[in-house]
């Protein structure tokens, strides 16, 4: 696979395909995103010590260097060193991550497996729930849409959620029984598309979200929205952790659990 000049490819190929449990994002709208994209000289980074940064923000010059000589329009929001030699995690703003060499020469898409253990442990899965969990850690309670457990919380799961999407009309159904599992389900505003986005922002500006929220699934037409609202802002989130479709469930440590899931498939992936 290589990258073109007019699409930039690494959104599509560093996602291995939407799951059959999701509903896609629009894909006029990812077109549009992608057009939009920028490459910029600012990104942050995690080094602990001077030398370190400096070679991480040699990197990040060189890559987006050579992004700019290939006509690949993609903006670095994030770097850090792995626990593999040489190897570096960047974060892009609006599409999943990706592995750099440390000489800015090579991108490597995909997982990156560490063995020794009884168990295959993936590399990418630490780095982007650590991203994950950053994020969630900058979000606001009364942003969001949030249905309490019952009883003692035993869990939190963050969902990126549309109310013009089939799947999470199914998970929606669902909502009783997951809080009667003692899970709290906190509800992170993603419509798929522009088009998609009044619906949402006239949830999130209603008095009542929850009811707002089954009236926007029911089909029946809402108020536009006249407040100041984060919708917006949670839909870049999502894409700046590699979203995308809807539903899509985070443990509150970051880890991706799945797209539509059963409340049992949700109890099992969370006790894990």
């Amino acid at each position: 696979m290589r990258f073109t000049r007019s699409h930039l490819m690494l959104s599509c190929l560093l996602t291995t395909g939407l799951m059959l449990s999701a509903c896609s994002k629009s894909d006029s709208d990812s077109a549009k995103k992608q057009e939009t994209l920028t490459a910029t000289n600012t990104a942050t980074g995690e080094a602990s010590t001077v030398s370190e940064r400096n070679a991480e923000q040699r990197l990040i010059n060189t890559l987006q260097q050579n992004f700019k000589t290939a006509g690949i329009n993609a903006k670095i929001i994030g770097i850090k060193a792995t626990e593999v030699p040489k190897l570096y995690w960047v974060s892009l703003e609006g599409m999943s991550s990706v592995y750099a060499t440390s000489d800015g020469k090579y991108l490597v898409q995909g997982d990156v497996i560490r063995l020794g253990g009884k168990e295959l442990q993936s590399i990418s899965d630490n780095l982007q729930s650590e991203d994950n969990k950053k994020h969630f850690a900058k979000l606001k309670i009364e942003d969001l849409l949030v249905y309490p457990a019952k009883g003692k919380t035993q869990h939190v799961v963050y969902v990126f959620t549309d109310a013009s999407c089939p799947y999470c009309h199914k998970l929606h159904e669902h909502i009783p029984e997951i809080n009667a599992a003692g899970i709290e389900v906190r509800y992170i505003a993603w419509p798929r598309g522009e088009q998609f986005m009044p619906a949402m922002e006239s949830v999130w500006c209603s008095a009542d979200r929850q009811t707002a929220f089954d009236q926007a699934i029911a089909g029946t037409p809402l108020p536009p929205a006249t407040c100041k609202n984060p919708v917006r802002d949670q839909y870049q989130m999502g894409l700046n952790m590699g979203v995308n479709g809807t539903p899509a469930i985070y443990s509150e440590d970051g880890l991706y659990l799945g797209g539509y899931l059963t409340p049992d498939e949700l109890k099992k992936r969370l006790n894990n």
